[in-house]
């Protein structure tokens, strides 16, 4: 895989996991373990034992995957890791790009960072219209929204809203659009518009029941492909949590590896795309590092 440029659409970092589900905490508990609001989880691979996911960590999966760069998304169920998220863009500043959290507040962060993270499927209200003086006030810094929104066309009309009336606003919508709940080709129809583009962070765990090598997430990559065009979508794992089951490599793997994906839809979609919509700059392909096997 060492001639592709890669770049990861949709994971996420935590020093100190503190979040909330359904108004109940989500902290670690060892051995990559979380009590998510009252259940044990696998929250990440189990050699994770200090329920840290630092970025030296990601950087080494990374480096072993021939993964360029990557984008660090939010979730509430982490917690706010705005802080953490800029000491590890200074330690790493060419490799990743970052997102502050949007947490229904009119004081979210923008300096330091490259996007702002909404949970719009998460929110108390999920108005999306009320969002449009955040959308354009990232707008007009120049930076884009990462934004998963709730299973299938619920917010799709607010989405179409938004998007008219901030034309020049780079979108990235996640988990490529909840791909199999129902409804979800309307939110991948959203990438016909200009600037907004489908990321398939998660995409193995929806299709998690089928397993490696997801033969029917390759069927939606080509479905998406034919609603909005191969050049409006995007590689994401959604490390760490993806990782439980399956390693960092095969998450890319199971893309550069199909025989159902011609070459330059691989190359576009793997880190192309990702390289032009979050502006990655003097990206190159990683060298495949010798393997014991």
């Amino acid at each position: 895989m060492s001639d592709y440029i890669i770049i990861d659409a949709h994971l996420h970092l935590w020093e100190k996991q503190e979040g909330r589900v359904n108004g109940k905490p989500v902290f670690g508990v060892g051995d990559g373990r979380s009590d998510f609001g009252g259940e044990i989880r696998q929250m990440m691979p189990p050699y994770m034992t200090d329920d840290k996911n630092t970025v030296e960590r990601l950087i080494a999966n990374m480096n072993y995957a021939c993964v360029g760069g990557c984008v660090v998304t939010q979730e509430y169920i982490d917690g706010n890791q705005d802080a953490y998220l800029l000491k590890a863009k200074t330690k790493y500043p060419d490799r990743i790009k970052i997102c502050s959290l949007y947490e229904e507040k009119p004081d979210f962060s923008l300096e330091g960072f490259d996007g702002v993270k909404i949970c719009a499927g998460r929110l108390a209200d999920k108005d999306l219209k009320k969002l449009l003086p955040v959308f354009k006030k990232v707008e007009a810094a120049g930076k884009f929204i990462s934004i998963d929104l709730a299973d299938g066309d619920e917010q799709v009309e607010d989405m179409e809203y938004l998007i008219k009336e901030c034309p020049d606003l780079r979108i990235a919508i996640g988990h490529f659009g909840m791909v199999t709940t129902s409804g979800w080709q309307k939110q991948i129809a959203l990438a016909k518009n200009r600037n907004v583009y489908i990321e398939s962070g998660g995409l193995t765990w929806l299709f998690h029941k089928e397993f490696y090598p997801y033969p029917s997430a390759i069927d939606a990559i080509l479905e998406a492909r034919d609603i909005c065009g191969m050049e409006k979508l995007m590689w994401g794992s959604d490390y760490p949590r993806t990782m439980t089951d399956i390693t960092y490599i095969m998450a890319v793997r199971f893309i550069a590896e199909s025989v159902r994906l011609a070459e330059a839809e691989k190359r576009a979609f793997l880190g192309e795309n990702a390289v032009r919509f979050y502006g990655f700059e003097n990206m190159k392909p990683i060298e495949d590092s010798l393997n014991m096997l």
